[in-house]
């Protein structure tokens, strides 16, 4: 008669349970072999989930970090990004002609899908900035017009920002940011406070609201001031022949975002006299753009880590499969005997394959464990929003069981295949 499948279901269930554990008690009899074989899974499983909470939190970082400037930016200055830095510019590009407040005022009176235009200098060289005894730390200091607030997405939280009647007179007002206002005015009202940029007076007319860090670092650490003060108390930055301008623009609808890159980009050509064939002598910057060139670049980093991950788990499996050939050989008389007793060659093979999952799938765990780790050090030492998501895990403990699976075959099969007699005649 045959058994119910019910029963069927409930004596595999029992067999795996068995065999899990059997492979549990092996492997606490032989702690010092079991750990070195499961290092290079517990490795490679510990780097796939330290790769993936890294990228996503760099990506969630870099991604707030544009939203919180808007993700409708255009930018053109004269010179492309560079990573890091990346070293002077070219020569082709220090050749390139400034671009220049006409400009800006020319987009500003053609750009028809522009809500604001908004031209920007910058002094960045670590200027001093006081109030009293107190001094900020080298914040930068920016030259700028009423369209800087909304062309930035920066929001006043107190006071007022500046008026067109600031910068015609080239008055020394000045709206700053949080942690300039932290340290300048520690426990007090900053609005209608004095400070000093480089010994020349300014009074404190508004506050910008506090935005998110980028990559740990603060995004809330600048001063900015009317344009015609700027050039009037740092004319070496106009005069020096540098990077002297960037012009920031949104578009009225950000359904026009597309056509507002087009059109300004035509007006630009046409003022700098370029031909159809000429590339372009100034750079463009988009918020999506420069998103998706650091998601390029974490895509890089990531395909390296997947490969390196990967070594790490052949090497574990190879591992494993070596351990398990081992205990195929020191188990012979054990094999014979099962098989004596009435163990088929599926129920071996089931066994060492069990056997050598449940050792990955150690490993794994392990891996899993130490990934998690690491993400939680990161977020508390440097304040990284490092995240784990949860298919990782699973896709972590996932390889983990497969590399069982897979290294564990051959020594399974060769167990199953051990002759019964033969088996038990060995020393």
């Amino acid at each position: 008669m045959r058994p119910a499948p019910a029963s069927s279901a409930r004596r595999l269930r029992l067999g795996w349970v068995e065999d899990v554990r059997f492979a549990l008690v092996a492997m606490r009899a032989q702690k010092l072999r079991s750990f070195l074989t499961l290092l290079g899974v517990m490795a490679g499983v510990a780097t796939v989930i330290m790769m993936v909470s890294f990228v996503v939190g760099f990506n969630d970082s870099v991604t707030n970090a544009f939203t919180s400037f808007g993700t409708t930016l255009v930018q053109f200055q004269k010179y492309e990004a560079r990573f890091g830095g990346g070293g002077p510019p070219p020569e082709a590009e220090r050749k390139r002609p400034d671009l220049l407040l006409a400009d800006a005022q020319a987009l500003k009176r053609l750009a028809t899908l522009a809500a604001a235009v908004s031209p920007e200098r910058y002094y960045g060289r670590n200027p001093e900035v006081r109030a009293g005894r107190n001094e900020a730390n080298a914040p930068t200091v920016v030259g700028a017009t009423p369209d800087y607030a909304p062309a930035n997405n920066q929001l006043i939280q107190d006071g007022r920002f500046l008026s067109a009647a600031d910068v015609e007179h080239a008055a020394h007002v000045a709206v700053i940011a949080t942690d300039v206002a932290d340290a300048l005015y520690p426990n007090r009202d900053p609005i209608g406070q004095s400070l000093t940029v480089n010994g020349r007076g300014f009074r404190v007319i508004g506050l910008f609201e506090k935005k998110g860090s980028f990559l740990g670092g603060s995004t809330n650490n600048f001063v900015v001031i009317p344009i015609s003060a700027f050039d009037d108390e740092f004319p070496q930055v106009k005069n020096g022949g540098r990077d002297t301008i960037h012009i920031a623009t949104i578009p009225a609808r950000p359904q026009d975002f597309d056509a507002l890159v087009e059109q300004e980009t035509a007006i630009l050509r046409v003022r700098r006299k370029l031909r159809p064939d000429q590339p372009n002598d100034f750079a463009i910057f988009t918020s999506t753009g420069q998103l998706e060139s650091f998601r390029q670049i974490t895509g890089g980093i990531a395909g390296v880590m997947i490969v390196i991950a990967g070594i790490a788990l052949l090497v574990g499996g190879v591992g494993v499969m070596n351990i398990m050939l081992v205990n195929v050989t020191q188990r012979t008389r054990e094999i014979g005997l099962r098989k004596a007793l009435g163990g088929t060659r599926r129920d071996i093979a089931v066994q060492f394959l069990a056997e050598a999952v449940t050792l990955t799938g150690v490993g794994g765990a392990m891996g899993v464990a130490c990934g998690l780790g690491a993400a939680l050090l990161a977020r508390l030492l440097f304040h990284f929003s490092a995240a784990a998501p949860l298919w990782s895990v699973v896709l972590g403990l996932g390889v983990a069981t497969s590399v069982g699976l897979v290294f564990g075959l051959w020594p399974a099969l060769k167990a199953a295949r051990q002759d019964p007699i033969e088996a038990l005649r060995y020393e």
